[in-house]
């Protein structure tokens, strides 16, 4: 089957794989990097965790319209990747500039403008500003590849999803490993790693953009702005019913999507300090082995390789016996499956609660593996509903309306890590219920992702029928 897809899926495959692993390697010791050696209380690098997440998905709306209008794929990819390999070397010099001497004791509630601290801001911009480049562009090259209505795009998307997850899987093993050795000027060598990454992703995709990346007429993709071939506009036509139709249900979908990202990307946040602060990371049976808080963040990747080819196969086979779910309550389900995911914490929050020091690492292998389950259910789901349901001449927006939910959720996920339970802090309360422990902290997002996933199922047939027949 694999044979049967054109070389160029295999170019963007590993381009992108290379350039996840920079990106979720990076991603993986961010906070870390936060509390441990620049110094800022949890509070504040759950604040600043959760801006630079969201504006990595907001960064695409400008990425993708230059891209458009101006410069095509090719040039938004190679100018993108640059500016991201330059941002992962600046927070390597920003770690190298570390100094132990002036850390000790001190906590910071706010940027502190030394050298350290300017090429951690440098870092983090040219990251934000160069995936606005690459992300909204690789992605939609996969789909030039193949004939209009082609039944392999499914298939094919699926297969670059995998290298994303691939790239995000063995990037915290390395990076990780690197960086994350309780030491805090050894972040400079994770930070390398990662831009060590994004560098041969780039000579991947420069290598074989002319070779592999051409239409099935031999035309090259991504060569000029796009909307000349996807994106093409034309004022003269108004939408139909059945278009207004459809787009409302992206609009409507990508606004529950948003209280999925608010819980989901606690993974990088709450989860990691928990995991940092309160987690076993001894492995008796192999010699106690000492591991870092970052391989948690391996966990959902690998359960993504292995749980996608099952989810893929299951969408048909219900398909065939009539059962399967229409996209909004294949999406609502994936909003309980999440909320499952902090029920299953909430054991290990009242041992956390009641005095308990560390906790078992298998509380969150069973909470990631949920929240796996989840995304498969909601992430691929909705690019795919955006791909069929966007008039032609709206798709690139509309692609870009659910990447700025992602970009909501992700900043809205920072604020709500910031009431992540600590010692030195008095309890804060949200939405007047005060949050005085790990069990009223994770009840938050058992409370807000069961609720979204509850009303999309109740107005999930409705929406089904504003598809106008798309599944």
């Amino acid at each position: 089957m694999l044979n049967k897809h054109p070389k160029g899926l295999y170019s963007l495959f590993f381009t992108e794989m290379w350039e996840r692993f920079s990106y979720y390697g990076m991603r993986s010791i961010l906070i870390l990097y936060m509390v441990n050696a620049l110094l800022y209380n949890t509070t504040f690098a759950s604040t600043i965790y959760g801006y630079y997440t969201g504006l990595v998905y907001l960064t695409p709306l400008i990425g993708g319209y230059v891209a458009d209008r101006y410069w095509g794929n090719r040039k938004s990819i190679i100018t993108g990747g640059i500016l991201m390999a330059l941002g992962q070397f600046s927070l390597a010099v920003s770690s190298y500039l570390y100094v132990p001497a002036i850390a000790q004791g001190a906590s910071y509630s706010s940027f502190i403008f030394n050298n350290q601290g300017i090429y951690f801001l440098i870092g983090l911009s040219l990251l934000v500003i160069g995936n606005g480049f690459f992300k909204p562009n690789i992605s939609s090259m996969v789909g030039f590849l193949y004939p209009k209505n082609d039944n392999r795009k499914d298939s094919a998307f699926t297969i670059f999803y995998m290298g994303i997850n691939l790239g995000a899987l063995i990037s915290p093993l390395i990076v990780g490993e690197l960086g994350d050795t309780g030491n805090p000027a050894d972040y400079m060598y994770g930070f390398l790693a990662a831009g060590v990454g994004m560098i041969i992703g780039l000579i991947i995709f420069i290598w074989s953009k002319n070779k592999y990346l051409v239409t099935p007429e031999g035309k090259s993709v991504g060569s000029v702005p796009s909307h000349d071939i996807n994106c093409k506009e034309n004022s003269s036509k108004k939408l139909t019913k059945t278009e207004k139709d459809r787009t409302a249900v992206i609009a409507i979908l990508s606004f529950f999507s948003i209280f999925f990202f608010i819980a989901f990307e606690q993974s990088g946040v709450s989860l990691t300090l928990l995991a940092e602060q309160h987690v076993d990371k001894v492995i008796p049976f192999l010699g106690n082995l000492h591991y870092s808080a970052s391989w948690f963040q391996i966990i959902n990747p690998m359960a993504i390789l292995i749980l996608a080819p099952l989810f893929a196969a299951l969408w048909p086979v219900l398909r065939k016996k009539g059962y399967e779910p229409p996209v909004p309550l294949k999406m609502a389900i994936g909003l309980i499956i999440l909320a499952v995911g902090f029920i299953a914490l909430l054991p290990a929050a009242q041992m956390l609660d009641a005095g308990t020091q560390n906790i078992s690492p298998l509380w969150l292998v069973l909470a990631y593996v949920l929240f796996t389950m989840g995304e498969l259910c909601l992430s691929p789901i909705g690019l795919s509903m955006v791909s069929k349901l966007a008039p032609l001449k709206f798709t690139c927006l509309l692609m870009a309306t659910w990447f700025l939910a992602s970009s909501i959720g992700g900043v809205m996920a920072g604020y709500m890590g910031s009431l992540y339970p600590s010692s030195t802090r008095t309890v804060t309360t949200f939405l007047g219920t005060p949050i005085d422990g790990f069990t009223s902290f994770f009840m938050i997002f058992v409370v807000i992702s069961a609720a979204a996933g509850i009303i999309l199922i109740i107005t999930s047939k409705k929406l089904s029928k504003m598809m106008h027949g798309v599944q």
